[in-house]
């Protein structure tokens, strides 16, 4: 599996636009966005309507035939199409603002006019792990923000045209759910790939030159930390919408939310199993470069002990001591086969000490033992 570049962030960090005291309910669109393109999915039982609206005047008479309308609103760029769709379609202020900054939390919030749900949904971007999608559920309407037109959510669009499952004949508050529960189960595929990313993290690790690994373990755990800060509150903001105090969904799409929490709580823990691996790899780095460093350090320290006796001898016959004048004084530099004896000396000296620290078990090094990572067919899936 290839890595990922070593320069991407997960999360992008808050960028609010609006300045310090501006009214509630300012927007400020970002300049890089795409510019807005609304589509709706008017359906029921017997009728299917799609189409991408150029006129948004049209959408509350339009919105008006059809028991179920999913309005889709792909892209922020465009203020003022903006504005006028929180007019036509009744979205209180303070929900257009949290749309257009899109780096909210997820959460659920009630007001008046609607249901209104922040979630982030996992992408194949360069920058960031996930996008923000806003849901805003009214008794027969569904409307959603994106920040790109890319999502995960055609397979509840087909489901819608091809009419498979009960979804064309439950309301607005089950088509919220499938467009939830297809946001939670994109997430399955995406931390997956994190099991192969490990795995092949802790075959370089235990590799010959492991010293490279240690960026892409510290980006791994930071990934994997700020998709935990982006599922945790999705958690939370389930357990909000199948509560008594949801407004437009009913008690038998709450149960249906409720199986939503549970794949989230599977997400939270394989996360958690995840980062557990990635924080023992981090040991297991710092360990391996401990030990390589001692064994370094060992080789240097048999080196210097074996030339230790050898250098003593140098030294030794390296003294002038004029043998004429004594007997004593180094007779056998005047021997034949002096100078062959002392290298043959040091030889010896060399490998009795090599000998020695090879019984020792000071030369070689033990096998390194692999860490556990969870395999990929254990990752839970959706029931």
């Amino acid at each position: 599996m290839a890595e990922p570049p070593s320069h991407r962030h997960s999360l992008s960090p808050i960028r609010r636009r609006t300045q310090p005291g501006d009214e509630p309910g300012t927007i400020a669109v970002d300049p890089k966005a795409p510019k807005s393109v609304v589509h709706l999915i008017g359906y029921g039982t017997e009728q299917i309507v799609e189409q991408t609206i150029e006129n948004v005047e049209e959408l509350p008479a339009l919105a008006e035939r059809f028991p179920v309308t999913w309005i889709s609103v792909a892209g922020l760029g465009d203020a003022a199409l903006l504005e006028r769709l929180r007019d036509l379609l009744g979205i209180h202020p303070l929900v257009l603002e949290d749309i257009v900054n899109v780096y909210q939390r997820p959460k659920v919030e009630l007001y008046d006019e609607g249901t209104f749900v922040v979630a982030r949904m996992p992408v194949k971007d360069q920058e960031v792990l996930t996008h923000q999608i806003s849901l805003f559920l009214k008794e027969r309407q569904l409307i959603t923000f994106q920040e790109r037109s890319e999502d995960c959510l055609d397979p509840v669009r087909n489901r819608i045209r091809h009419r498979k499952g009960k979804i064309r004949a439950l309301g607005a508050d089950y088509l919220a759910y499938a467009l939830l529960d297809a946001v939670i189960d994109a997430f399955f595929p995406a931390i997956e790939e994190y099991a192969d990313r490990l795995e092949t993290l802790e075959d370089d690790l235990l590799g010959v030159a492991p010293e490279n690994v240690l960026p892409r373990i510290l980006e791994t755990r930071h990934e994997l930390a700020d998709l935990r800060r982006v599922i945790a509150p999705m958690r939370d903001s389930l357990a909000n919408m199948y509560g008594d105090d949801a407004d437009f969904v009913s008690d038998e799409i709450r149960v249906y939310l409720r199986d939503c929490y549970d794949h989230t709580l599977q997400l939270i823990d394989v996360i958690e199993t995840y980062r557990e691996v990635a924080g023992g790899l981090l040991e297991v780095y710092v360990s391996a470069m401990s030990q390589r460093t001692n064994e370094v350090m060992r080789v240097l320290t048999i080196i210097a002990t074996i030339f230790m006796p050898l250098t003593f001898i140098v030294g030794v016959y390296g003294m002038n001591f004029n043998p004429e004048r004594s007997p004593w004084n180094m007779p056998e530099l005047e021997w034949y086969w002096g100078y062959p004896f002392s290298l043959a000396l040091m030889a010896v000296t060399a490998l009795v000490l090599v000998y020695y620290f090879k019984r020792k078990g000071w030369l070689g090094s033990g096998r390194r033992k692999r860490l556990k990572i969870p395999a990929r067919d254990a990752l839970p899936r959706k029931k």
